[in-house]
């Protein structure tokens, strides 16, 4: 195998390889688990296993891009989600029309493009993001005003209304609570694999703004604090490794299960946080 499909199809093993971590995480607040399917009654831990597989070819197509891609990286970008255009028509035919992992094409799609590319012009991997991606919530949030509201989704929904950027900002910026916060945590995280995701876990949580949280809970904004609160006082007694910190993330998970609560943007941050890591051998 020649060097440069060794590490396209390295890189692409760890992007399936970090959505089926994420997925086996236990127990996780307002998202689906292996024992359980959360606020989310549609899918369980098999539609995601079937969702994940589906996607292989997509993050390979990923990082050949980026491993081969010479030319202004705002191009390489739109290249790339026309991909992830097809890799959504794939994800609902492999789930029969369940929407599991729409925001990681999205992100873990730019992510692996990203780190391919840095791989073969030796450049900072958020340099790559940045560039790739300069100018896009302009791009996509300019006349939101006159869309048919019918067809805003609920990132555009809460653009409009509290000028939330979400994941398309968190993504222009180079993703920073990936890179300045879950990553750093997670490095000095301890215990077990799953220990290790849970409380990392909690953390993202507590620095995350999740469009999908804010919209179950009808656009109240207030749901965040309440959030970060919850996952705040898991970790401050112990996080996953104290029988007290387990005991409340149960609580917590069961207050999730009670409002219909989802944490879906959150999750997406764990997914790339678990590939950084995957890439760096820390996990």
């Amino acid at each position: 195998m020649a060097e440069s499909e060794s590490v396209v199809s390295e890189i692409a093993n760890d992007a399936v390889k970090a959505l089926l971590y994420e997925v086996s995480v236990n127990p996780k607040p307002g998202l689906v688990d292996p024992v359980s399917s959360g606020p989310h009654p549609d899918m369980d831990v098999f539609t995601f296993i079937d969702s994940s597989m589906s996607l292989e070819n997509y993050f390979l197509k990923a990082a050949d891009l980026g491993y081969s891609y010479q030319g202004q990286l705002s191009e390489m970008f739109l290249e790339l989600r026309e991909y992830g255009k097809i890799a959504e028509k794939t994800m609902f035919e492999a789930t029969s029309q369940v929407n599991t992992h729409k925001g990681a094409i999205f992100s873990l799609g730019i992510m692996t493009c990203a780190m391919a590319y840095s791989k073969q012009q030796n450049m900072a991997v958020q340099d790559v993001i940045k560039q790739m991606l300069l100018g896009l919530t302009n791009h996509d949030f300019t006349n939101l005003a006159k869309k048919n509201p019918e067809n805003l989704t609920a990132g555009e929904i809460q653009y409009l209304r509290f000028g939330y950027k979400g994941i398309r900002g968190e993504a222009e910026d180079g993703f920073p609570k990936v890179f300045d916060v879950g990553f750093p945590f997670l490095c000095r995280a301890t215990g077990t694999k799953n220990q290790k995701l849970i409380d990392t876990l909690l953390k993202l949580i507590s620095i995350n703004e999740d469009s999908n949280l804010v919209k179950r809970a009808d656009n109240d904004l207030n749901i965040i604090n309440w959030a970060r609160t919850e996952a705040i006082d898991v970790l401050n007694s112990g996080g996953s490794k104290t029988k007290l910190g387990m005991q409340k993330l149960y609580k917590m998970n069961q207050k999730f299960l009670d409002r219909n609560l989802s944490l879906g943007g959150t999750a997406d941050l764990l997914i790339l946080t678990i590939f950084i890591g995957l890439r760096n051998k820390t996990l």
